[in-house]
């Protein structure tokens, strides 16, 4: 089934069951589906890394918005981004732990044989395609700084 069809799925059930905060998001997802199908030079269906990537950064905006809002004491408005957060989250695969991630980063270390901060572009470009999905750019930024230090 396709990242289109589970919205749509998990649309009607939020629908049913009156539920405005999931039925938000899940419209911002499908909006995001459609804006990138129609985008020129794109082709009908989005590949899955495309669709992780959209999600990814449908989540990310959610989450900035709830850190902006909450630095400014507004708990108000950052609750339904941190909501709508979490009901976008469980599209995407399952994130691994730091530790998970740490082992990555050192094998790709070693494989590469990089040797400090001037790697860290080459480090950082491998280990996002092999955790595409499966853990953020920040984290894996901050494990791979800490391992090349």
């Amino acid at each position: 089934m396709s990242l289109q069809q589970e919205v749509m799925a998990a649309m009607k059930e939020a629908m049913k069951a009156k539920d405005q905060v999931a039925l938000t998001a899940l419209r911002a997802v499908k909006s995001a589906i459609l804006l990138a199908q129609t985008e020129s030079g794109a082709k009908d269906e989005l590949t899955e890394e495309e669709e992780i990537k959209l999600l990814q950064k449908l989540v990310k905006q959610r989450k900035d918005s709830a850190a902006i809002y909450l630095e400014q004491d507004r708990k108000d408005l950052a609750l339904p981004e941190i909501d709508e957060a979490e009901v976008i989250s469980q599209f995407l695969p399952e994130a691994l732990s730091e530790a998970e991630i740490e082992k990555v980063v050192v094998a790709v270390i070693d494989d590469v044989g990089a040797q400090g901060m001037k790697d860290m572009g080459k480090v950082m470009g491998i280990v996002s395609k092999e955790l595409a999905g499966q853990a953020d750019g920040k984290t894996i930024s901050t494990i791979v700084k800490a391992k090349l230090t």
